[in-house]
């Protein structure tokens, strides 16, 4: 009985060992973020400057002419990024705020189309689209302006040639249509809309963070980024016209223009990485690629939980036998260890159930328990406390941090810059659906800038830029948009 005893303690303490090695591993002192922020400003001063020049691709989007809320008129989106796609009809009525109507569609794409050709597969939303819009548009104003306005998001890899055409880099997310790389997205969607006789234009072509930045612009003309913390993460901003370096004399009525940063290829050698996140790397289909996206997104964050548990499973005895389960990638999903990270109870009944429904672990003593909670904790508060580095780190490069921007220089000695309100739109899941993450970015952002300069710093949740946010787009490139603002 005491060999059993003392075996436990050691079991126990070797456990503990791994968890206090995990905390020293994903540390993020507000000393270390402050290096991320300034690490993050200078690779985005470097994808801007040249082609290839930064692990941030900075794309540029050719979009300058944001929604400002004068908008009318009824316009369509058309959201494409998975396995299913949406169009919307938006009305809007000339007030900022103010969306009188959206009516939605949404439909999953045949398996087979996924892997056919372009023709089928555009004839197929083209269809889908006529079929929304006569359906709209019997039971409404039949007096409509002859073209109607589409807004496409469009999910995947593209070199934008102007914010309303790209060229399709490669595909993802399951989808190989050959036939299509290389070549205009917009064109291939107009050719099958005009053959099917729906008279329509591709008035903007974005991804869903640009719609994200439209959207809240649309509500909030102090918007000036946007970031999606989802599945996936990226982020885009308003940057100056004149210090895109890498496309001298851009054309730009505005003065400035919209930057895809595709921040998910970040790296910095202040990033605080463990053993988990080189092994998850090292055995993803990417490696050594979207390395801060593997360290903040829904997609990893419960695998690197599943990693530690199966270390400390595999270091004593406290899980009892190491289960098959912990051994599948992927098997935790992110809503998983919310679950568990929120769970309130006296005795951790939801840890309890996920470990034994999903990982095969049952009977875990309460005490091993509080120690999942709190892996949970540690893996979600590095990722939160970086989505916030990162954020800061886009304040910095356009002058919103307080210090003048890294372009700007800081004031004179003892100055005080005075502070614009700023604020940053946000949309997906993990923030809006994880509460521990979402008060973890907060509290990191007004950590790094200061208590004066984060009051003037909004963090404002905007829902469906991929959607309503392509709708507004349209809006705003459209045929008849009057005037351009000044966005800077």
């Amino acid at each position: 009985m005491v060999g059993r005893s003392v075996s436990r303690r050691r079991g126990w303490r070797r456990v503990v060992r791994v968890l206090e090695e995990l905390e020293e591993g994903c540390a993020t002192p507000v000393g270390r973020l402050r290096q991320v922020v300034d690490a993050m400003a200078v690779e985005m001063h470097a994808g801007l400057a040249s082609e290839g020049g930064s692990k941030l691709k900075m794309l540029l989007t050719y979009v300058n002419n944001l929604p400002t809320g004068t908008e009318k008129g009824i316009f369509y989106a058309l959201d494409l990024g998975g396995t299913n796609f949406r169009v919307l009809r938006v009305k809007l009525g000339g007030q900022r705020s103010v969306i009188i109507e959206n009516d939605v569609d949404r439909q999953p794409i045949p398996q087979h189309l996924m892997t056919s050709t372009s023709e089928e597969l555009f004839g197929f939303i083209a269809t889908s689209l006529k079929d929304f819009v006569e359906r709209e548009e019997n039971v409404s104003e039949p007096s409509l302006p002859e073209t109607r306005e589409l807004g496409f998001t469009f999910s995947f890899p593209v070199k934008q040639i102007s914010s309303s055409s790209g060229t399709l880099i490669k595909w993802t997310k399951g989808f190989s249509i050959q036939d299509m790389v290389g070549r205009d997205v917009s064109q291939c969607l107009q050719q099958e809309m005009s053959r099917k006789g729906l008279n329509m234009r591709v008035a903007a072509l974005i991804n869903d963070t640009v719609g994200t930045l439209a959207l809240g612009h649309y509500h909030d003309e102090d918007t000036v980024a946007a970031v999606i913390f989802g599945t996936g993460t990226n982020a885009c901003y308003l940057e100056r016209a004149d210090a895109i370096i890498k496309c001298q004399g851009l054309l730009s009525t505005s003065g400035g223009m919209v930057v895809n940063m595709e921040w998910g290829n970040f790296w910095s050698s202040h990033l605080p990485r463990t053993s988990y996140d080189v092994d998850l790397d090292g055995e993803s289909p990417n490696p050594n690629d979207q390395g801060f996206e593997k360290m903040i997104s829904g997609m990893y964050l419960g695998d690197i939980v599943r990693r530690v548990i199966l270390q400390m499973s595999e270091e004593s005895d406290v899980f009892g036998p190491v289960s098959s389960k912990l051994h599948v990638p992927f098997i935790l999903r992110t809503p998983m260890i919310a679950a568990m990270h929120e769970d309130d109870s006296p005795n951790l009944t939801e840890v309890a159930r996920i470990l034994r429904d999903t990982l095969q672990i049952p009977d875990v003593p309460l005490n091993v328990r509080k120690l999942v909670v709190k892996v949970c904790d540690v893996v979600t508060r590095r990722a939160a406390r970086l989505a916030a580095a990162g954020i800061v780190g886009i304040l910095k490069k356009i002058g919103r941090d307080g210090n003048g921007g890294v372009a700007g220089g800081k004031g004179k000695v003892g100055s005080q810059i005075k502070m614009r309100r700023t604020v940053v739109a946000v949309e997906g899941g993990l923030y809006t659906n994880y509460t521990m993450f979402r008060e973890y970015m907060n509290e990191a952002v007004a950590q790094i800038l200061g208590d004066n300069v984060a009051e003037h710093v909004v963090i404002r949740v905007t829902d469906d830029g991929s959607g309503i946010g392509a709708a507004l787009l349209a809006a705003s490139h459209s045929a008849t948009a009057h005037g351009t603002q000044q966005l800077l």
